[in-house]
């Protein structure tokens, strides 16, 4: 699944609900849809799909070894480069040798599978803090495979939000935005919470 698509099936959720009828599959593709965006939202921004293809995007380090990046999950295609003119033209490139990604071997509070999100230089190189962001990362973004308790609570959100079509009066339950919002499910929120950025950054 690319960058931005559900976290789950429509076939998934539709074998949840045990239906195989096309009669609600609009308003089922709604509801996964708002179900992956809040839980996206819940957590502090983080997605969970594959970017398919590497693109680059610009940081700020936290030090002069040191960078928090958006989650990656392939080291094949890392590129790291410095603007060490201040002139925004990113002309350093660093090599591979000087740098390591982690989470280490992808292993996170003794858990395998992770994405790796910080860039520590380990070698006579330093980023610079300007004003400019000064790191050029280009990185396949996104995780290799969506999180099993991550799609669950997509298919659990989903189904509450499409069901809310069907209570009484049409809105019993239903937020301002016309949607169950994790934080007031603390079951699906528990299934998620040790995905929340901010948890993991200062692991």
């Amino acid at each position: 699944m690319a960058l931005g698509d559900t976290y789950a099936t429509l076939a998934e959720l539709k074998d949840r609900l045990n239906t195989d009828k096309p009669a609600h599959d609009d308003e089922l593709k709604l509801a996964l849809e708002s179900a992956s965006r809040s839980i996206e939202k819940h957590l502090g921004g983080r997605q969970f799909n594959d970017a398919v293809t590497a693109s680059a995007r610009r940081y700020y380090p936290l030090h002069s070894r040191l960078v928090f990046v958006d989650d990656f999950h392939e080291l094949s295609t890392l590129v790291v480069k410095s603007d060490t003119a201040e002139d925004g033209t990113y002309a350093t490139t660093i090599d591979a040798s000087e740098y390591q990604a982690e989470p280490l071997d992808g292993i996170h509070a003794g858990l395998p599978g992770w994405p790796f999100w910080m860039i520590r230089l380990v070698g006579d190189e330093l980023f610079l803090n300007t004003r400019r962001p000064s790191v050029q990362v280009t990185a396949r973004w996104g995780w290799s495979a969506v999180p099993a308790p991550v799609k669950e609570a997509t298919l659990a959100l989903a189904v509450e939000n499409f069901k809310m079509k069907f209570a009484p009066f049409g809105v019993a339950g239903m937020t301002e935005f016309g949607t169950v919002r994790v934080r007031e499910n603390p079951k699906i929120a528990r299934m998620v919470e040790d995905y929340q950025i901010d948890k993991v950054m200062v692991a």
